[in-house]
């Protein structure tokens, strides 16, 4: 588990309270924004709780729209932060079953994978696994296209307050084990929880700490 000094987590505290506003919507890769500031962007499954969990980093209740239909979102959301360098916070659609059509599914899973290749200003994925499933089979073409596309990528576990503390530990345990397998991606995962707030000020202090390092 990731493991922040309170210098981190208060820069984490401060970086989230500021102003977060919507930036832009894409349905395209042409339509995507121009680059500028640093993206961090979250990716996962259809209804692993993506926009709640943006909501809850932001302190804003409706930021990102959230539905309990999968598939909801199915454009690229771009979310522009406060100071210096205006970071961005990208809201992917899920993949993997939607309530939509399969043309429309597989038009925005080509996005996703598309985004994840091209992305010049993206710093981080991080890859969201329901922590009451966790990796699931359709998990892997993304894992395999950050690690082709050398992107920096972290798992983070979401809806933790719907599992007991020992079904948490062994998930944790095995979901590292498999990302120590995938030379790119990132050693640690961060355990959260949209509705309980567990974990959220410590993604708060990796995003600080992640943008930091990306500016020295």
């Amino acid at each position: 588990m990731a493991d922040f000094s309170a210098t981190e987590i208060e820069a984490g505290r401060r970086l989230f309270a500021g102003e977060w506003n919507f930036l832009s919507a894409a349905s395209s890769f042409a339509s995507l924004p121009r680059m500028a500031g640093l993206e961090i962007a979250f990716a996962g499954r259809s209804n692993v709780g993506k926009s709640s969990l943006i909501n809850a980093l932001t302190g804003r209740k409706a930021l990102a729209r959230t539905s309990n239909t999968p598939g909801r979102t199915q454009e690229l959301i771009f979310f522009s932060g406060p100071g210096a360098g205006r970071p961005v916070l990208v809201d992917l659609p899920g993949y993997g079953y939607a309530a939509a059509a399969k043309s429309k599914v597989a038009a925005w899973t080509k996005l996703i994978h598309e985004y994840l290749r091209g992305r010049a200003t993206l710093a981080r994925v991080y890859l969201l696994i329901d922590a009451r499933h966790g990796l699931k089979d359709v998990d892997a073409a993304v894992l395999d296209t950050l690690g082709q596309a050398a992107v920096s990528h972290e798992i983070v576990l979401t809806k933790c307050d719907q599992v007991g503390a020992a079904t948490l530990a062994e998930r944790c345990e095995a979901v590292q084990a498999a990302m120590r397998k995938r030379p790119a991606a990132f050693p640690d995962l961060i355990a959260t929880s949209a509705h309980s707030g567990a974990g959220i000020e410590q993604l708060r202090a990796a995003v600080a700490r992640l943008l930091t390092e990306q500016r020295r």
